[in-house]
């Protein structure tokens, strides 16, 4: 393996070992705010590993790709957090 890829590979174990520690607060909650941040955790995360990719490769369409998909992702949390507050509270 090339000494270049092999400064990529602790990041990259880092970064999925916290995918991993988000996905368990997104299946055990408890409240659906907790759930909602998991996931915006997860999605900076992967922002994160596409940049991390993009640096590896010295490939610029993982980081524009990564631009629109953290910007999908907080237009997503903005609807997702809308909703929450609209909610009848119970």
């Amino acid at each position: 393996m090339n000494e270049f890829f092999r400064i990529f590979i602790i990041p990259g174990g880092l970064l999925l070992l916290f995918m991993l520690l988000a996905l368990v607060r997104l299946i055990l909650g408890p409240t659906t705010p907790d759930r909602v941040v998991a996931l915006d955790t997860i999605n900076t995360l992967v922002v994160a590993g596409m940049v991390l990719v993009g640096a590896a490769y010295e490939e610029v369409i993982y980081i524009d790709v990564a631009i629109v998909y953290a910007l999908l992702s907080y237009i997503g949390t903005l609807y997702v957090a809308k909703y929450l507050e609209e909610r009848p509270k119970k």
